[in-house]
């Protein structure tokens, strides 16, 4: 355990490691219409520079943090770390595709190896509940800073260097993050090392792996088709061998009948819809943005700041709200602020609708996420033993970012099915290849209209038309969808989710328990 005097110096080498995790996030993703054009990337490939992270990330995000918890968080965070740098570093110089998607996977296990110890060392340092909840609100107000920023940084970076720059950064980066950890996080003593639950790993990492890759596929295979129902029904099967496995296991990695406590599924539940709809707006926002009303990378991410700062709001005001009128309200009223988000976008936006009314509508989002997810994180790693706290952080971990990919998935092919639909009956008459260009992205058909600009006038005000209006369908339906999800989220936390946590002994007290039983026992609603 820490002095008192150091917490905050390792408080913030914590949340520094966790922004360069969560700001890569989105960084390299104002990147890509430059490697499409510099390194010849297909749309394919493209999707599988962001792809192989986030796979990774997720497959190995179980086991990293029961390796963290078996032999030590901070030495796992400080290697994941490294890996994380280098990888960058590296993808830096790539020459192909190919090369910078393998760059990506390494990058997503440094992320893996890395994350859950920043949330479990903060948790075990920070032990009574109003300390947790100002580090856990502290720390999803920079998570959500971090993904805001990321476009604002990537921008810069490409505006005034190359597309590398937004890989070689990420080096240096991870070294000072380093060195932070290293003179400011004390090592923590576990008094219980555990054995390791090969099989647990196994199968935990077959199941993310193999059901957010098929997340990520669905779009381009069909939801429907028979590749997409295979990897949800083995996914379903992986996941059933696990419980199994977990539950016969003497020393299991997690103990499944966790999720019996609400405080812990509900909450899951709660980050994982946050989180769907989080990266679902930032996929629907900066297309709107950069193809409707024209801004620059760098722009959309200085557009996007009001996120950025009542995320950051919401997080801290929402974990201290939280211990005084209880997670269940708090959790409840910031999913029903998501939903009034997404269905006053839907009602509302157009190409000419004024800044300033886009701005009010996203504090009104990002105060919504803030005050779901941190609240919602720090129920999560309340009810978690505290020699299992890379597990449970893990497990908050994998909700968002399993929720993200299902975001940008579902959001997306309601979006594009949509817009591939109104396209079709508004579009007018073209020659086929152009035509099939323009149901590409409503990027590719603004494309096909500027090469109509000089000679055919109307003809590039009808193709510029069609495809405004066919992307405004499609955002609007993506926006109801995500609202009704939102929806759906508080009705399940205001009908699950605790209050408060059971009473808890007094830190001093606690700290001389050999086991902690907050996750045993009867979460009070």
């Amino acid at each position: 355990m820490t002095r008192t005097s150091s917490k905050p110096l390792m408080l913030i080498a914590l949340l520094t490691a966790s922004f360069v995790i969560n700001l890569d996030t989105t960084l390299v993703n104002v990147a890509l219409p430059t490697l499409s054009l510099e390194l010849d990337t297909s749309t394919a490939e493209l999707q599988w520079v962001v792809d192989a992270y986030n796979l990774v990330f997720a497959a190995l995000l179980l086991t990293s943090g029961s390796l963290s918890d078996r032999f030590g968080r901070k030495g796992m965070l400080m290697a994941g770390l490294l890996v994380f740098g280098v990888a960058g570093f590296v993808g830096g110089y790539a020459n192909s595709p190919g090369e910078l998607i393998a760059a990506r996977a390494v990058m997503g296990l440094g992320a893996a190896m890395t994350f859950p110890g920043t949330l479990a060392l903060l948790t075990g340092a920070f032990t009574s509940r109003k300390e947790r909840a100002l580090s856990i609100g502290l720390w999803g107000a920079t998570a959500g800073v971090a993904i805001a920023l990321g476009p604002i940084v990537g921008g810069f970076l490409l505006q005034h260097y190359s597309w590398a720059s937004t890989f070689y950064v990420l080096g240096p980066v991870s070294l000072a993050v380093i060195a932070l950890v290293a003179l400011f996080v004390p090592k923590e003593r576990n008094p219980a090392p555990h054995r390791l639950d090969y099989l647990g790993l196994v199968l935990s990492g077959g199941f993310m792996g193999l059901l957010v890759y098929t997340i990520i596929e669905a779009p381009n295979n069909g939801w429907a088709s028979a590749t997409s129902l295979a990897g949800f029904v083995g996914s379903v099967i992986l996941l059933i061998a696990f419980i199994v496995s977990e539950r016969r296991a003497d020393e299991p990695m997690l103990d499944v009948r966790l999720f019996k406590d609400m405080r812990f599924s509900a909450a899951s539940a709660a980050v994982t819809i946050a989180f769907f709809t989080l990266l679902g707006f930032i996929f629907l926002i900066t297309q709107y943005f950069q193809f409707i009303r024209g801004y620059s990378a760098l722009s959309t991410g200085v557009h996007l700041l009001p996120v950025a700062i009542s995320v950051a709001v919401g997080s801290t005001l929402g974990t201290r709200l939280a211990v005084r009128v209880g997670t269940k309200a708090i959790v409840t009223a910031g999913l029903a602020l998501q939903a009034i988000f997404y269905f006053w976008v839907a009602g509302t936006l157009s190409p000419t609708l004024g800044y300033e009314i886009i701005a009010v509508q996203m504090v009104v989002y990002g105060l919504g996420m803030g005050l779901t997810s941190a609240p919602a994180t720090e129920s999560i790693m309340g009810a978690v033993a505290a020699d299992k706290a890379g597990v449970g952080s893990a497990i908050n971990d994998s909700t968002r970012l399993l929720g993200g990919t299902l975001g940008v998935a579902v959001i997306g092919s309601v979006y594009a099915t949509l817009y591939d639909s109104r396209l079709t009956s508004a579009l007018p008459p073209l020659p086929s290849a152009l035509t099939d260009l323009a149901h590409q992205s409503v990027g590719a058909a603004f494309g096909v209209s500027s090469q109509f600009a000089a000679g055919r006038p109307a003809m590039a005000q009808a193709v510029h038309q069609a495809a405004s209006d066919a992307f405004h369908d499609g955002l609007s339906l993506g926006c109801v969808v995500a609202g009704l999800v939102a929806v759906a989220g508080a009705l399940l936390a205001g009908a699950f989710l605790p209050a408060q946590p059971p009473q808890q002994p007094e830190p001093d007290d606690a700290a001389h328990l050999a086991d902690t039983t907050g996750h045993r026992e009867a979460a009070v609603r």
